[in-house]
């Protein structure tokens, strides 16, 4: 399949509210315009989960995450440039997004990608792509497409035709910066 059809696709999907399903570099995500609380909630309903439990954002580069934080610490870019396979960093203050998917203590976990897809769907978008794993709320990150519940894919009103057969071996690791200097490994 053709990824600028894709793309178009899952745009006008977005651009109207609705949510997708969608390969990411790591596995298989639920996303949407992470600046619309409508379809973050939707997501949430999908996934049966607490609006307590923050979601992650993705993003394209240093201008999107200057545009949802006003405050980067050195570090991240030190973590960003450093690490060898897909991190998410959980930072402070963001800002410029919905208030459903900020955690309780104001953070906001925000990944860079350079996947294809996901990155030229961002440019179109010009806004961060909400992505969470496409399971239900306490069951198993599906490694693979065909993992992915009957319910998830109904769910969504789109599912992105590329890199059906890609498997991942493991999600993000997952780093927490505060603003006043302090680092914690969540998930290696």
């Amino acid at each position: 399949m053709d990824i600028n059809i894709e793309v178009h696709n899952a745009y006008e999907v977005i651009k109207n509210g609705g949510i997708i399903l969608y390969p990411t570099d790591t596995v298989w995500g639920i996303g949407c315009d992470a600046s619309n609380e409508e379809a973050v909630a939707k997501i949430y309903a999908l996934k049966q989960r607490e609006e307590t439990k923050s979601m992650i954002c993705l993003m394209n580069g240093e201008k999107m995450m200057y545009n949802v934080f006003a405050k980067i610490p050195e570090v991240a870019w030190e973590i960003l440039d450093n690490s060898e396979r897909p991190t998410t960093l959980i930072l402070d203050q963001p800002k410029n997004v919905a208030k459903n998917i900020i955690a309780e203590d104001n953070t906001l976990g925000i990944r860079l990608v350079k996947e294809p897809f996901c990155f030229k769907l961002m440019e179109r978008m010009k806004r961060p792509l909400v992505s969470t794993s496409a399971n239900i709320s306490g069951k198993p990150t599906p490694m693979n497409f065909k993992e992915i519940s009957p319910e998830i894919i109904k769910g969504v009103d789109y599912v992105v035709n590329l890199h059906r057969d890609k498997v991942c071996k493991k999600p993000s690791a997952i780093i927490k910066l505060t603003l006043d200097s302090q680092v914690k490994v969540i998930r290696r």
